[in-house]
């Protein structure tokens, strides 16, 4: 289901900037107050993940993408990860607009190797996503 939204060309342009260029670690977004667009709420190079889970609001969602950095097998590696953020506390229309504005986002990211779900922040917490990003990494 589409609800119509659009991407700013902002978040776009900030993914660009965070995959080619490495000037940030995550962005997060969300819709603008009329709910029409998706637009960059926050963008940071901060290196620590606990940093940026609490950007996460505990009752409003969002999107994010991380630049997931681990090591396997002795490498350094990194994968870019989708976060689509919708806490149990959040107002049902607004993880209904969420969850149908989603796609729209998620189509216009190109290179974002794993998608993470969450609703608490077990879901999104670093050793959940490290399984989830190294079962993707040969």
């Amino acid at each position: 289901m589409a609800s119509g939204v659009t991407v700013s060309d902002e978040c776009i342009n900030d993914f660009r900037d965070l995959k080619l260029k490495h000037n940030h670690k995550y962005i997060i977004y969300s819709l603008s107050d009329d709910l029409r667009n998706i637009v960059t709420v926050k963008t940071s190079s901060e290196p620590e993940y606990e940093r940026f889970l609490g950007d996460l609001p505990e009752n409003e969602c969002r999107w994010a993408v991380y630049d997931f950095e681990f090591t396997k097998d002795g490498a350094r590696r990194n994968k870019i990860c989708f976060v689509s953020w919708s806490p149990d506390y959040a107002k049902i229309k607004q993880k209904m607009v969420f969850a149908s504005s989603r796609d729209a986002l998620r189509r216009s990211l190109d290179g974002v190797a794993v998608e993470i779900q969450g609703t608490d922040y077990s879901e999104v917490a670093y050793e959940t996503v490290l399984g989830k990003v190294s079962s993707t990494t040969r």
